[in-house]
């Protein structure tokens, strides 16, 4: 399957979709900061990077300019928990577009599958133009409780796995 970098500065999100897409076979490796990002795109040659626009209290704009610049072809899909950039231009030079506070995991795996399944035919993925919609808060049910899950783990309590219907 493809090599993955997430890049996020939220540890718990960073543990949730290393998880998840490892499940789907994916390598995954995650970064905390853009400082670390460069080594990673060396050692690692991913496939794709899950990028949060959002790092280091700013946004980092600059941060997806100079990737698609070092390589264009490399498939970047940016994973916030901002919605107000769906209207910005320069967007347009990401691949894809979610906000994480709204989506299912699911939507999620599906969307990396399409960008991946894009670059092998290399071509750039239009993925419902760039824009995954979804229900208002509050956030989906399958994402609130894999998050509280990997949250509980994260501060060591013993949480039961959460179900909803």
């Amino acid at each position: 399957m493809a090599n993955i970098l997430v890049v996020d500065d939220q540890p718990c999100v960073r543990e949730l979709l290393s998880e998840e897409l490892a499940q789907e076979g994916h390598r995954v490796s995650s970064v905390s900061d853009a400082k670390l990002i460069w080594q990673h795109l060396t050692d690692s040659r991913p496939d794709l990077v899950l990028l949060d626009i959002y790092l280091d209290g700013c946004t980092r704009w600059d941060l997806l300019r100079d990737i698609k610049n070092r390589d264009p072809d490399l498939p970047v899909f940016i994973f916030t928990a901002y919605d107000n950039f769906a209207e910005d231009p320069r967007l347009s030079q990401a691949d894809g577009y979610v906000i994480k506070s709204f989506v299912a995991l699911d939507t999620l795996k599906q969307k990396v599958a399409e960008i991946l399944e894009c670059k092998t035919a290399s071509h750039k993925a239009h993925v419902d133009g760039n824009l995954v919609t979804a229900p208002a808060w509050p956030a989906h049910p399958e994402w609130l409780g894999k998050f509280l899950e990997v949250l509980g783990q994260r501060l060591s309590l013993k949480l039961p796995r959460l179900k909803f219907k």
